[in-house]
């Protein structure tokens, strides 16, 4: 084997264990306090769309852009208003972002259900799209009746999954290790 991919491999090994020690962190930390969780992604939404706003009014000043002035001039002031909100009332835009959400999903569950009774004589099995529609329909209306609950499950889960994403990190980033070790 190359040296040049034995390095990257050992490279990419710690990189993945760095990332996994964050990930697992991270996951903890929303597990453990889902509701700062929440005020902590939506202030990271913020300063993303903030950067973006900041970014876009610096490519105003260029000459040649790629798109008209007009919409880099919308496009700025959205993502500005949008950061700042996010920043100064997370909470808020965390539950707006809920309901936008829940209105998906009674949407999509309305179309599952009307799907699953169109197709019906033409596949098996449309009774689980049905399902799926129907609670989907019953996920939206509980988060629209529920908002904190909604947002805390929603960090309880993206803990979750960031746990199990960091482990996951972990062990790759130790078996490219170990492996690099072993040639």
């Amino acid at each position: 084997m190359s040296s040049i991919l034995q390095q990257g491999v050992g490279r990419t090994g710690w990189l993945l264990v760095i990332y996994g020690v964050i990930s697992v962190l991270f996951g903890l930390s929303a597990l453990i306090w889902p509701g700062s969780t929440v005020v902590a992604l939506a202030w990271a939404f913020g300063i993303m769309a903030l950067a973006e706003g900041i970014a876009s009014v610096f490519a105003l000043l260029q000459r040649h852009v790629a798109i008209s002035r007009g919409w880099l001039v919308l496009y700025a002031l959205a993502s500005i208003v949008f950061g700042l909100v996010a920043i100064a009332h997370p909470l808020a835009v965390a539950d707006v972002l809920l309901l936008f959400l829940a209105a998906w999903l009674i949407v999509a569950g309305i179309y599952r259900v009307v799907f699953a009774i169109r197709v019906r004589k033409e596949i098996q099995g449309e009774w689980m799209i049905a399902l799926s529609g129907v609670l989907a329909i019953v996920l939206g209306v509980l988060l629209v009746a529920y908002p904190v609950a909604g947002l805390l499950t929603l960090a309880i889960w993206i803990g979750a999954a960031a746990l199990v994403y960091g482990v996951l990190q972990l062990v790759a980033g130790i078996r490219m290790h170990r492996w690099k070790a072993s040639l």
